[in-house]
C-alpha cells in the first residue's frame, strides 16, 4: 500500500509539473501592436509604443547624410522627431499615403521615433508557444530588425526589435 502511494503521489507531482508546463506556454508574454507593410503583418511590442497619429506634416531635413529613409522630422506635443518611413527602411517601394497610413510613435531610452507604416491592425497578445525561432539571415536587411517570429492561427507576425530600429547606426542622425 505505501508503495502504491508513493508511485500515485510521483504521478500526481509529474501531472501537476506537466500542467505547469503547459501554462507557462500558454501565459502571456507581453502584447503586440500589429500593422501591415504591404501585405506582411508586422508587430512592436506596446510597452515601447507611445502613441499612434496620422501622417502630419513632414519637415525635410536638408543634410546629405540623412538615409534616405528617414524622411523628416515632425512635432509631436511640441517634441521634434524624426520620422521613418518602414516602407523604405526595408528596401519595398514607397507608395502614396492613403487615410490608413499611420505614424506609430515609438520610445525607448528617452529617444522617440515616428515609423510611418501602412495600416495599424491590432493588439496581440503574446503567447510563449506562438513564438517560433528567428532564421539567422542577417544579410536579409529585415531580417536585422526582427526580434522573433509569431506563428498564429491567421498567419505569421515580424515582431521588430525596436532597440535595433530606433539606435541602428545606419537610422541615427542628430539635429544638432
Amino acid at each position: 500500500m505505501a508503495g502504491t502511494n508513493t508511485s500515485s503521489s510521483f504521478a500526481q507531482n509529474n501531472a501537476t509539473v506537466e500542467k505547469s508546463a503547459r501554462m507557462e506556454k500558454e501565459e502571456e508574454i507581453t502584447k503586440a501592436l500589429t500593422f501591415a507593410i504591404g501585405e506582411q503583418v508586422y508587430g512592436i511590442e506596446i510597452p515601447y509604443v507611445v502613441e499612434i497619429i496620422g501622417v502630419p506634416k513632414i519637415t525635410r531635413v536638408p543634410c546629405a547624410e540623412v538615409p534616405y529613409f528617414i524622411k523628416g522630422i515632425i512635432n509631436v506635443r511640441s517634441k521634434v522627431v524624426p520620422v521613418v518611413n518602414i516602407r523604405s527602411c526595408f528596401g519595398k517601394e514607397e507608395i502614396e499615403y492613403n487615410e490608413k497610413t499611420c505614424t506609430i510613435i515609438v520610445a525607448m531610452n528617452d529617444v522617440t521615433v515616428g515609423l510611418i507604416v501602412d495600416e495599424v491592425l491590432e493588439v496581440l497578445s503574446v503567447m510563449q508557444k506562438n513564438i517560433a525561432k528567428t532564421p539567422d539571415l542577417n544579410n536579409v536587411n529585415e531580417n536585422k530588425f526582427i526580434e522573433y517570429i509569431l506563428e498564429m492561427n491567421d498567419g505569421i507576425k515580424l515582431i521588430l526589435d525596436i532597440k535595433k530600429i530606433v539606435f541602428d547606426h545606419d537610422l541615427m542622425f542628430r539635429l544638432d
